[in-house]
């Protein structure tokens, strides 16, 4: 339990603490917005760090060279935690923003660092808003801000984990819209963390792996047609292997 209080609390105090910052970064951004991105951006790496050293959680990555440096790119992700966003923001090598829930704009000061570090918000509901924020994704990728999302549209709980829920096709026509590269990630570890036992948090060991780059554009027809499904299989099968090599490594200890 007690893990649960000090996250909770390092959450409440940086937020309040946060806002003199929030202030001054606001007044920054006029003139120079991208330094005001990669401040903002390092902050919330710090704190989310610190969050996962609370928590307990140790992190391996794997497949970081697969991450082209020279432009942006869309992270397609599984999605089983919470934590899934810590561990993806302390480990992207530039500037990325989430894709989340339009809900979340109801947070006061949270939806502010979001904003900072260049989340977007989706309306699931309303297509017309939805058009305007995959809109805002492509504006975002073609300024050199790559875009982190979860197509699986909500947590998955399944208990095998590379039974992916169906993957939203409209959510890499960021993608296909831009023509920056996808690049599949795997998550291990997380949901053990908080969401196995609400309301707990335990120590996990967590194993993110970045996979090689697609280009939709030279995916076959099938590919090209329906590429959530074709991320999809990819993502499934990078989490195969890594259970697979989970589970030699347990047998050789």
């Amino acid at each position: 339990m007690i893990r649960i209080i000090l996250v909770a609390l390092t959450v409440v105090l940086f937020l309040i603490f946060s806002i003199p910052m929030l202030v001054v970064l606001g007044i920054q951004e006029k003139r120079n917005p991208g330094q005001v991105q990669a401040k903002s951006l390092h902050t919330v790496q710090g704190v989310f760090r610190f969050i996962l050293k609370l928590a307990g959680v140790t992190y391996e990555v794997q497949g970081l060279e697969n991450i082209p440096r020279d432009r942006a790119v869309l992270y397609v992700g599984n999605h089983r935690s919470y934590f899934d966003i810590l561990i993806g923001y302390v480990t992207v090598p530039g500037l990325t923003g989430f894709v989340a829930k339009k809900e979340m704009l109801k947070a006061p000061l949270l939806r502010d660092w979001m904003h900072k570090v260049n989340c977007l918000f989706l309306d699931r509901v309303d297509i017309k808003e939805g058009l305007k924020t995959i809109l805002e994704g492509i504006d975002k990728v073609k300024s050199g801000i790559s875009i982190w999302i979860f197509p699986e549209g909500t947590r998955n709980e399944n208990e095998d984990m590379t039974e992916l829920l169906p993957f939203h096709e409209g959510s890499l026509k960021i993608a296909q819209k831009s023509g920056c590269p996808v690049i599949p990630v795997a998550i291990t570890g997380t949901a053990p963390i908080f969401e196995q036992h609400l309301p707990l948090i335990k120590p996990s060991h967590v194993i993110i792996r970045y996979g090689e780059p697609i280009y939709i554009k030279e995916l076959p027809p099938e590919g090209r047609k329906f590429p959530g499904s074709y991320t999809r299989n990819i993502i499934s099968g990078m989490l195969r292997e890594m259970n697979q090599a989970q589970d030699l490594g347990d047998k050789k200890a």
